[in-house]
């Protein structure tokens, strides 16, 4: 590859009662979800805007803003494949991701595989090219408590 450059996003969400907790496009078992107005994926959000970064298109909120209804609930693999339209039309394609979820709970890497599955599918990279990891924060602050998620990618895009 000719060029390559590096992007970071990271996101956060609210946890919320009323909503399925999906991380990685797979739905997770537990009392709360992710508020927000798509699917609330704060792992695919942050893949979002480390590849929207690393080719210096903008972040997840310009392209998929929440006040545009067509994007009320969607899944966020849907806007991941988009995003990977767009940094192709760009002259870009991805050469790995890593990513960190933070969360107190639930225990996450039990869904890894599945996770991971949906994950290299819609990004069109092998397995050994995504890292995925879960942390906690050792019950400090908000995410400590279980109030939100966190998540956190990097990634590596290449242009031929």
């Amino acid at each position: 590859m000719s060029e390559q450059r590096v992007g970071l996003g990271i996101d956060v969400h609210r946890l919320d009662p009323s909503r399925k907790l999906i991380l990685g496009g797979v739905e997770i078992p537990h009392d709360r979800g992710l508020m927000g107005h798509s699917d609330a994926d704060v792992l695919t959000h942050a893949i979002c805007d480390a590849l929207l970064g690393a080719a210096a298109l903008g972040d997840i909120g310009t392209h998929f803003p929440d006040t545009d209804e067509r994007y009320r609930g969607v899944s966020s693999l849907t806007l991941l494949a988009e995003v990977l339209k767009r940094i192709g039309e760009a002259g870009f394609s991805v050469v790995n991701v890593d990513a960190t979820v933070v969360a107190q709970e639930p225990k996450l890497t039990p869904h890894f595989p599945e996770i991971k599955a949906k994950l290299c599918t819609v990004l069109g990279i092998s397995h050994d090219a995504l890292g995925l990891k879960a942390t906690t924060t050792e019950r400090l602050g908000a995410i400590g408590r279980a109030e939100g998620i966190e998540a956190v990618a990097v990634c590596l895009i290449g242009r031929a």
